[in-house]
């Protein structure tokens, strides 16, 4: 059954609207019709079975058969702090990652990243909506702006548990930190394809930020988040 998501104004008296761009999918994409039957989200984790009344060139209108909460949403609240890639790869890692059940995302520039910061968080919001949509989210995570290394070092403390998969720590694996944690967020910083530099290593480690190792191999910077979050949702059970 189709997806969509509307915000809590819409919904009222058994009843829901959705507005925007979906109304033109809903219409001539998916060519539904009155009486045909939708899930509809609030984005704040709960689903709504609605069954479609009327559909005008800006709003589709529907009557809900019942509220429940989405299952969807993972116990644990994700950060993934993602070093700006090279052109082409940061949707990527935005969808895959937030169908893996990422509750935000917040692109950071390091001292190595080859691509300068530049306003696309826009873009990359619309590609977490369509994720969030296709995935059956119960939230649509937010992208934030770009930020500073240190700004994301400061940001990454509020959470129970910060890491930072590094290549050459070889005392302490992913494994080692999980098992001794059981926390309510955690914030992952993934960097670009030259790796971190020493010295940014060295601040977020004298900041309280743990360092770990993912295995053997050198990951790309677009397979290294996909390979920590399914980790996560395993330990914890998500």
């Amino acid at each position: 059954m189709p997806k969509f998501f509307t915000e809590s104004q819409y919904i009222k008296d058994n009843k829901l609207k959705i507005v925007g761009e979906d109304v033109k999918h809903i219409s001539k994409v998916l060519r539904m019709t009155p009486g045909e039957s939708i899930i509809v989200c609030d984005g704040n984790g709960t689903d709504y079975d609605a069954v479609i009344t009327e559909i005008t060139k800006d709003q589709v209108c529907a009557d809900i058969i019942r509220p429940y909460k989405c299952e969807a949403e993972p116990k644990v609240k994700v950060t993934l702090f993602q070093a700006l890639p090279k052109q082409g790869k940061m949707e990527y890692i935005i969808q895959k990652n937030i169908e893996l059940g990422l509750f935000e995302f917040v692109p950071v520039f390091t001292k190595r990243c080859v691509v300068k910061p530049s306003d696309k968080t826009e873009r990359w919001q619309k590609v977490a909506e369509s994720a969030s949509k296709q995935s059956g989210r119960g939230i649509i995570p937010k992208v934030l702006d770009t930020i500073t290394f240190e700004k994301a070092i400061e940001l990454m403390l509020k959470s129970d548990l910060a890491i930072i998969p590094y290549e050459c720590e070889d005392k302490c694996s992913l494994k080692d930190v999980l098992k001794k944690e059981n926390p309510n967020s955690v914030s992952i910083m993934i960097g670009p394809e030259g790796g971190f530099d020493i010295s940014e290593i060295e601040y977020a480690v004298e900041k309280g930020i743990k360092t770990v190792s993912l295995g053997k191999r050198i990951l790309r910077t677009e397979t290294a988040s996909l390979a920590v979050l399914p980790v996560l949702m395993y330990e914890y059970d998500l």
